[in-house]
C-alpha cells in the first residue's frame, strides 16, 4: 500500500474539501492489514460524497483494481474501473445491461454499492455479485441476492473488490440516446449528482423548489445552490466549504419536513 496527499477541492465531484492523506490499497493483504489497525473509510473516486477536512483513515483502492476479465459468461471488473471504461467496453463488444454507465461518473465499487442508476435502470439488473475479503483473508464470491440493493444503496458492508457481470449481447444504442435526453436538465457545475433520493411517488427536486431553494445563493461566497436546471443537484459555483454545503442539505431537510411533512433521504454521503 501507499499514501498520497490528496486535495479533495479538486478530486472530488463537488469539489469541495482540503488535502487530507489518501491510502492505496493494493492488494486483499493491505486492506486485511489496514483492518488490523482501524476502521477504513473508503471513498473510490470521491463520487456523490461530502468529505469533511476532519476526516481520517481514507482509502481507495489503487490501479491495481481498474481492470476488465472476460470469463467467458461473464465479465469480472476491478472495483476501481471507472465506469467510462467498462461503457466502452461493453459497447466494442457488443454488450448489453451496460448503457447506464454512459456519463455516469464514479470507479465501478462505488456505483455498484450505491446501486447507480437512472429512473427504473439499475446496475443491479446485469451483476451477478461482488468479490469481497472472507474470513481466510482470501477473495470470495458474494452472489447479488445477498446484497440487498434497491433504490440507489445496498447493504454491503466492507470494500468491493471486484464486480462480476452478465455478459449478454445485444448493446441498444437507442438507451443510450434514451438516457442522454433523460440527463438534459442535469447542470454541469460541480455537484454530488442527486443530493436526495426521490420520496415515494414524488421528486426531491421538487419539494426543494416548493420550499423556494431552487437557484438561491448560499455561504459566504454565495458560490452554494440547489440548481436553478435541476434543483435535487446541489452546486458548487466556487470557493465553498464542508461547513457550508452540510448546512444548506440540512436547511433542505429542514424546510421541506416543516413544510410537507417529508423526511428527504440523503444520495450524497458525508464522510467525517
Amino acid at each position: 500500500m501507499f499514501q498520497k496527499l490528496i486535495d479533495f477541492s479538486k478530486f472530488s465531484s463537488v469539489k469541495i474539501g482540503t488535502e487530507i492523506p489518501l491510502t492505496y490499497i493494493e492488494s486483499p493483504l493491505d486492506y486485511q492489514e489496514i483492518l488490523e489497525q482501524t476502521t477504513p473509510q473508503i471513498i473510490g473516486k470521491a463520487n456523490n460524497l461530502l468529505i469533511s477536512p476532519n476526516a481520517q483513515n481514507l482509502c481507495a483502492l489503487s490501479k491495481a483494481f481498474d481492470y476488465i476479465k472476460d470469463l467467458g459468461d461473464c465479465l469480472e471488473v476491478g472495483a476501481a474501473t471507472p465506469s467510462g471504461r467498462l461503457f466502452s467496453y461493453a459497447k466494442a463488444h457488443n454488450l448489453g445491461g451496460f448503457e447506464i454507465l454512459s456519463k455516469l461518473p464514479g470507479s465501478i465499487g462505488g456505483i455498484i454499492k450505491m446501486n447507480a442508476g437512472l429512473k427504473d435502470y439499475e446496475i443491479k439488473s446485469t451483476l451477478l455479485g461482488i468479490l469481497q475479503l472472507d474470513s481466510a483473508s482470501k477473495l470470495s464470491f458474494v452472489d447479488v441476492k445477498n446484497l440487498n440493493l434497491s433504490y440507489r444503496k445496498s447493504e454491503i458492508q466492507g470494500l468491493i473488490f471486484a464486480g462480476i457481470f452478465k455478459k449478454q449481447e445485444g448493446f441498444k444504442q437507442e438507451l443510450v440516446e434514451s438516457f442522454a435526453k433523460m440527463r438534459q436538465n442535469q447542470p454541469k457545475e460541480p455537484s454530488f449528482g442527486s443530493c436526495f433520493k426521490n420520496p415515494k411517488g414524488d421528486f426531491a427536486g421538487r419539494l426543494i423548489e416548493e420550499v423556494g431553494l431552487k437557484g438561491v445563493r448560499f455561504g459566504k461566497n454565495k458560490s452554494l445552490m440547489f440548481s436553478p436546471k435541476h434543483a435535487n443537484f446541489l452546486v458548487n459555483l466556487g470557493d465553498s466549504t464542508f461547513e457550508e454545503a452540510l448546512e444548506l442539505i440540512d436547511l433542505a431537510e429542514e424546510k421541506v419536513q416543516q413544510t410537507f411533512g417529508i423526511a428527504l433521504e440523503r444520495e450524497v454521503q458525508i464522510v467525517r
